[in-house]
């Protein structure tokens, strides 16, 4: 190993492993590592690097910020979260009624969705119906609300009161009774491969939880903020929600989350139910504001709905055997392959200069910055192209 890879593997958590390379700079969609070697970045720090790396109107937020206020505790308003708390509210369309709880990340903003359900609910409706496939975070609420069970078995036992049904209008039908609080769902499931729900199915999610008096909240942490070429995600439905979760891309890589409620569900929270002591803090806050602010003049979205056309056009223009489709909406798009090597093409794609991950085994994940260009949209496909031909051969 080498000498930073013995400082890693001496002083940090066993948790991910060994990892990949010693990242020191970026700019836009490519990093280089301590060697020198530039990488193109197609996985964005999984769907977090929304205007690529270095950005520059992020660097002087950060900058001017810093030199005013970084903190100052949640007794206390600052002018950057309460733009941002204003933006959010206007691009989500939740209306005079939405309210924000600001979080460091995406499970705390999960963990303020549980405990948001379990308030409504009460004694009386104690179930809270999540999706099997999904992935809500690590903590232990937004655990006991995640399916995999490697994730689950080793801190075992989980929260009770949440029930996985399939992800079918049918079984939701079935599963919606008088005893359920809330349907936390993601409108496309990341971890699981990227695999986005049926056909109409936020719709039905929508009016069957009003009909029947619970709460809809989705998960918006990998598909909001531009993500798919919408501010979020619930919004190609033409649906709103009781409450979302906001993370990711929402800082651009400055560590914040959100919960974003309307409505009924904004007067569930009162004063002492919840707190944070770092969410929301003026600098996580300006960041972020300044992230909208630069997606918005830039037309990112645009970007982002011609950018996918173009991968898509492109990997089916391949015609390699290896790909059985492409999964996904906007810029976080799934490959599925024929066979099981996505594992294999990983480690293969970043020794070729480009970084993508494997969700699992027959699928490479894609989450690039929301700014890439048409070049690095064909300098992907021109490494993919290789890397699938030589396992092709």
């Amino acid at each position: 190993m080498t000498s930073w890879q013995d400082t890693s593997a001496a002083t940090m958590m066993n948790t991910f492993g060994p990892t990949q390379a010693l990242l020191v700079s970026g700019e836009g969609a490519r990093v280089r590592d301590s060697d020198g070697k530039e990488y193109l970045d197609f996985l964005g720090g999984i769907a977090v690097n929304s205007l690529g790396h270095a950005h520059p109107a992020i660097v002087k937020t950060i900058s001017e910020q810093a030199a005013t206020l970084i903190h100052v505790s949640n007794f206390f308003s600052s002018p950057p979260q309460l733009a941002l708390a204003e933006k959010l509210k206007r691009i989500s369309g939740v209306g005079e009624t939405g309210r924000v709880f600001f979080t460091n990340s995406g499970t705390e903003a999960n963990e303020a969705a549980f405990k948001l359900a379990r308030k409504f609910g009460g004694e009386a409706r104690p179930t809270i119906l999540a999706l099997e496939h999904a992935f809500h975070g690590r903590t232990m609420g937004a655990l006991a609300l995640t399916a995999k069970e490697a994730y689950r078995a080793p801190f075992a036992p989980m929260l009770g009161g949440v029930q996985h049904i399939p992800a079918t209008i049918e079984a939701l039908d079935a599963a919606l009774d008088e005893t359920v609080s809330a349907l936390i769902i993601e409108p496309i499931q990341g971890e699981a491969g990227v695999l986005p729900l049926p056909e109409g199915y936020l719709q039905a999610a929508r009016a069957l939880t009003r009909e029947r008096g619970a709460l809809l909240i989705i998960d918006e942490i990998q598909t909001g903020i531009g993500r798919t070429g919408e501010w979020l995600g619930f919004q190609s439905e033409d649906i709103l929600p009781d409450a979302f979760t906001l993370a990711k891309g929402l800082g651009a890589g400055f560590p914040i989350g959100a919960l974003v409620t309307t409505g009924a569900a904004s007067e569930i929270f009162t004063p002492g139910n919840h707190g944070t002591t770092f969410g929301g803090n003026p600098l996580a806050t300006a960041v972020a504001g300044t992230v909208l602010d630069e997606i918005e003049s830039g037309d990112l979205l645009i970007n982002v709905r011609e950018r996918e056309a173009q991968l898509r056009g492109a990997i089916a223009g391949l015609n390699s055997p290896l790909i059985a489709g492409v999964r996904g909406r906007g810029l976080l798009l799934g490959i599925a392959l024929t066979r099981d090597i996505a594992t294999e093409l990983v480690p293969e794609a970043l020794a070729a200069g480009l970084i993508v991950n494997a969700p699992n085994a027959a699928t490479i994940r894609i989450a690039p910055p929301l700014n890439i260009t048409s070049a690095d949209v064909d300098a992907f496909v021109a490494i993919l192209d290789g890397l699938l031909a030589a396992h092709a051969a």
